[in-house]
């Protein structure tokens, strides 16, 4: 390989080191070198208040309890006055996706909740009500604070 060709390539890997530095300062610096080109862990396990809106069968206000390595696992819902002990979470590019099952007669369910989240916070989003396939209600979620159910 001849020295300019090593020059290039040497400025190219400075200028990759550079930008990699700046976009991991510019996402966030945790006072840890180690961690300055990873961004912080954020753990979404704990138990979330959680109020559906807008729906025509399922307004109302719960608790939805996350538990696994903070980014996915098991989840459990209490929801007006039913407990739903069987779900599982999933949060990938921002977005929490859990899915309770629901026991129904002769037939599959699952209660959906999608929403934003970042940062260890999970913002609002929406609800559905899975029956049979099909889908049976619908409407708004928001959840409250972390462990504050």
């Amino acid at each position: 390989m001849r020295f300019t060709q090593r020059i290039m390539i040497a400025a190219a890997a400075a200028t990759a080191v550079a930008v990699s530095a700046g976009l991991a300062m510019a996402h966030g610096y945790n006072a840890n070198t180690v961690n300055m080109f990873a961004p912080a862990s954020h753990s979404y396990a704990g138990a979330w208040p959680v109020t559906v809106t807008h729906s025509q069968f399922s307004n109302g206000t719960g608790c939805l309890t996350l538990s696994g390595n903070g980014t996915s696992g098991s989840a459990s819902l209490v929801f007006g006055g039913q407990k739903y002990p069987y779900g599982s979470f999933l949060v990938i590019n921002d977005i929490l996706l859990t899915t309770i099952q629901e026991p129904l007669y002769g037939q599959n369910g699952g209660l959906m909740f999608a929403a934003h989240a970042d940062r260890g916070l999970i913002g609002k989003g929406i609800f559905e009500n899975v029956e049979g396939g099909s889908n049976f209600d619908a409407g708004d979620v928001a959840f409250g604070t972390k462990n504050d159910c």
